[in-house]
């Protein structure tokens, strides 16, 4: 007799292919992209309500952040015209397509504004250009957690309810933080507010995804990323309570916006270095299976014993 045998993986080697994508480029276009997301709406109700330097800010920050991300995305690809070959079909099935041609647009309408608002032509385009910007910024600053989601990489994939939020949450505490920094006061509520929201969404939906999936929610507190989101959530909390407190005096929206956009930028690095630990590691794949497997022969059995046919879900 001999102990029974614990499967690992074959000479432990990683089941699932680990993600190609780079750090630090992809972090960082998921930080700037949700960023540029959020300020393009925050730069259309600033629009609306009549505060010009708020407004100027936002388009500033959402065609910067959209340029930016592109840069960072071509350069994970290798070669500009892999970005324009993703344009080449649509597949409405693809969270890959689907953003392809949400970035696409938004980079052109946000860039253009961005433009036209430093150079202070077309003053139409401008109010056109930004209500487009702002219509795409939503999808924009969520469909990067939908495209790690729907990956098989375990730590991404079983957080496929939160992560969607946890990526919005972070959007408008960037958005919110960095517009702050550089608008008077004054004119700065819609971005105070943003930024507040934003952040307590994203600490308690986090606090979901590092606790609430069993096994696959370790490499999200332990290790580099866990060390990274520890940081992410202090900076995110004392910005926003610095926020709260002191927002409207110029020393304290300035202290408050770099703590959240450091916060919102760490919980990118950390939810992506996550995610490449449980795809590396082959027990974040085998024991999330067996487990799945000892509960529906449990519930086979107990079906068994009570007399009717067992519910199989898939």
């Amino acid at each position: 007799m001999v102990d029974d045998a614990q499967f690992t993986s074959y000479y432990g080697r990683p089941i699932i292919k680990p993600p190609v994508w780079k750090s630090p480029d992809v972090p960082l276009y998921l930080f700037l992209g949700g960023m540029a997301g959020s300020s393009s709406i925050l730069a259309a109700v600033a629009d609306v309500t009549g505060r010009p330097s708020l407004t100027r800010t936002a388009r500033y920050t959402a065609g910067g952040g959209a340029i930016a991300s592109v840069v960072f995305l071509i350069h994970d690809l290798g070669r500009p015209e892999r970005f324009l070959h993703m344009l080449r079909v649509f597949k409405p099935t693809s969270p890959l397509s689907v953003g392809s041609y949400i970035l696409a647009p938004f980079g052109a309408a946000a860039g253009a504004t961005a433009a036209v608002e430093l150079l202070g032509w077309f003053p139409r385009l401008k109010r056109f250009g930004g209500v487009v910007s702002a219509l795409f910024g939503g999808p924009l600053a969520t469909y990067t957690a939908v495209l790690l989601a729907n990956t098989a990489v375990p730590s991404w994939h079983a957080a496929h309810d939160e992560l969607p939020f946890v990526f919005g949450g972070s959007a408008m505490a960037a958005g919110g933080g960095v517009t702050m920094l550089f608008t008077p006061v004054a004119e700065a509520g819609p971005s105070r507010r943003t930024a507040v929201a934003g952040a307590a969404i994203e600490l308690a939906v986090m606090h979901r995804v590092e606790s609430g999936h069993g096994i696959v929610s370790e490499p999200y507190h332990e290790g580099r990323p866990g060390t990274l989101l520890r940081i992410a959530k202090g900076c995110t909390a004392a910005g926003a309570a610095l926020t709260v407190v002191a927002g409207r005096r110029r020393a304290g929206a300035v202290v408050a916006g770099v703590l959240l956009a450091a916060g919102s930028l760490l919980t990118r690095f950390g939810v992506f270095e996550a995610g490449l630990v449980s795809a590396r590691d082959p027990k974040y794949t085998v024991v999330p299976q067996r487990e799945r497997l000892a509960a529906k022969e449990a519930a086979e059995q107990a079906a068994k014993q009570n007399g009717h046919a067992p519910t199989v879900t898939r």
